[in-house]
């Protein structure tokens, strides 16, 4: 197991170096027509600017749980992936360079140059086209990456409508609300938090489901936006679960009985609020004498990466007979895992998770992500046979505090 940290560690560094080498050799490149005078202060700043970078770095493990403002936080986020992401595009373009170079070095061994005609360079060279695209494009995401933190709380309403045969006809024109990951222990703009809760409360929901990440780690993330989201209410109630991240498995516990402890006070602050947390367990929808059947499981993802603490069968138990059912369930992987296998009549599944990974191109006929690399189900509507799945982009974020074409999302369901 040392063996495997050590050669971790020895990686990490040889790569965190190579990315330093690329990021000096384009910062060279581009101020290579500059007046001498200039290119001295230039690199003092761009230096410690690199300094700045890798200290942060650095200390990402302590910074993503640090007790600090959370303002200044994401910011120094920001900051970070933002220069990570475009030293990546420049080493991308550079290392190509390097590699094509070394190749043509071992191919001249081969051959007498004397022997080969001489080449007439005119216009841009390889390697000044390479480095040159290698700029544009690292400076277009770096851009990017910053512009994608002010749409942090831009809070979009995605609608969709569907039809279901054996819907009874007491919950036709039924409008739901399902919103996720809020994430609370990122958020640091009440009054912008405040704004997405009012664009729920004006769309006069019927039912409210939210679908698990409340938190990033702890229950205390919570305290200070709870009353803001005990706003919510409507006539058929607000329901929950948990998420991956609710249950305080990416933090360091003084024990076991803390962690326990941490788990029970956020279910409490849950049912303080206003909301109806299921527990592997189902509730009766009733209207006008009829009714559905809403099953809400704590967290069941089929990725080795994450836990799973949810029983569907135990949720499902006594909904056998009813004539429609929807699925709380936070990974989107649980519907190929077993829902869409075992449980035929679950009609709709409802889950979160992905984010759309905050990061992707949504436009009419296309839609494309990282998250489609790891998730077959992330972002949006999806059928198999006559079950639907929809995955919610997410209401908050984690990590890079921003979106890029993945919206925060509140989503309205119409049952037509």
């Amino acid at each position: 197991m040392r063996l495997f940290q050590s050669a971790g560690i020895v990686f990490a560094l040889v790569f965190i170096v190579l990315l330093e080498y690329y990021a000096f050799t384009a910062f060279r490149y581009a101020i290579r027509s500059i007046k001498p005078s200039y290119k001295l202060p230039l690199t003092i700043m761009f230096v410690t600017l690199m300094v700045a970078w890798f200290l942060v770095l650095l200390s990402f493990p302590v910074l993503r749980t640090a007790d600090m403002n959370r303002s200044l936080k994401n910011v120094l986020v920001s900051f970070t992936m933002a220069f990570l992401i475009m030293k990546l595009m420049v080493g991308v373009f550079y290392l190509i360079d390097d590699i094509r170079r070394g190749l043509f070095y071992i191919t001249s061994r081969f051959y007498n140059s004397d022997n080969l005609p001489a080449k007439v360079v005119s216009g841009m060279t390889r390697s000044d086209f390479l480095a040159q695209t290698g700029l544009w494009v690292s400076g277009i995401l770096f851009g990017t990456m910053w512009y994608g933190t002010m749409n942090r709380y831009r809070y979009s309403v995605k609608k969709i409508s569907l039809n279901f045969p054996n819907l009874p006809k007491a919950f036709k024109g039924m409008r739901m609300v399902q919103i996720s990951d809020i994430h609370s222990g990122s958020f640091s703009d009440k009054n912008a938090v405040q704004r997405g809760i009012q664009k729920i409360l004006d769309l006069k929901p019927d039912l409210i489901v939210f679908t698990g990440d409340i938190v990033n780690n702890v229950s205390d993330e919570l305290t200070e936006y709870a009353p803001l989201f005990a706003q919510l209410n409507a006539p058929l109630g607000v329901y929950s679960i948990l998420g991956n991240h609710d249950y305080g498995d990416y933090f360091q516990w003084d024990s076991l009985e803390a962690k326990t402890e941490n788990l029970n006070r956020l279910k409490s602050m849950q049912s303080n609020m206003g909301w109806r947390l299921l527990l592997n367990e189902h509730v009766r929808l009733e209207k006008d004498g009829e009714h559905i059947s809403l099953i809400g499981v704590e967290n069941t993802s089929f990725k080795n990466r994450f836990k799973s603490y949810g029983n569907l069968n135990q949720a499902y138990s006594g909904a056998e007979q009813s004539p429609f059912k929807i699925l709380l369930s936070h990974d989107p992987s649980h519907w190929d895992g077993e829902v869409n296998k075992k449980y035929r009549d679950i009609d709709l599944t409802l889950s979160g998770h992905t984010h759309g990974f905050q990061f992707g191109v949504e436009i009419p006929g296309f839609k494309w992500s990282p998250a489609q690399y790891m998730y077959k189900q992330w972002s949006g509507l999806y059928q198999e046979g006559q079950q639907y799945l929809y995955v919610n982009r997410g209401f908050g974020f984690l990590g890079y505090p921003g979106r890029v074409g993945m919206l925060p999302e509140i989503t309205l369901i119409e049952f037509v």
